[in-house]
């Protein structure tokens, strides 16, 4: 048996003291003007998270943030993420933390205008197709711990409230 596959992660990954002031350009390359920012209840008020919002700010990005995120999301959560993303106009997403609040971030980018409930793009088998690739917004992710990697992967953690089951 000769194995034979396609692999492909194209994503771009910026490293080193200090490069937290080039957010704002990160963005505008990424084509967000009007990011939401994504974290943690942790995060979201230590010297990090305001140092990067001030970034975002004087680089004329604003500085709206959303900090709802649980240690295991949900899709409550998502819900809420969805409701601040839309109610502020934005047009992607500055996913900031941890592997939780990178998940959902993503999530939020993926969810915003789909025609199918996050359950039907479950990563298993082709459902992927089910999703309509021109709809996510874009994302600048910004991981704060190392480990989970969910800063390169495509794919996102979200546990169903009414099931308590991961997905």
């Amino acid at each position: 048996m000769k194995l034979k596959a396609n692999w492909s992660y194209p994503t771009l990954v910026k490293f080193g003291a200090g490069r937290i002031s080039e957010l704002a350009d990160h963005c505008r390359t990424a084509g967000i003007a009007r990011p939401l920012f994504v974290t943690d209840r942790g995060l979201a008020t230590l010297p990090i998270t305001a140092r990067a919002l001030d970034v975002l700010e004087a680089g004329g990005l604003g500085r709206a943030m959303f900090s709802g995120v649980d240690a295991n999301p949900t899709d409550t959560n998502m819900e809420e993420g969805l409701t601040a993303y839309r109610a502020g106009g934005h047009d992607g997403v500055v996913a900031f933390g941890g592997g939780s609040a990178l998940d959902l971030a993503k999530m939020i980018a993926l969810m915003i205008d789909q025609p199918v409930p996050v359950w039907d793009l479950e990563d298993v088998g082709d459902w992927y197709l089910r999703a309509n690739a021109a709809t996510i917004a874009p994302i600048v992710a910004v991981p704060t711990t190392a480990g989970t990697g969910s800063e390169v992967g495509r794919a996102g953690i979200l546990t169903n409230s009414a099931t308590h089951t991961k997905k």
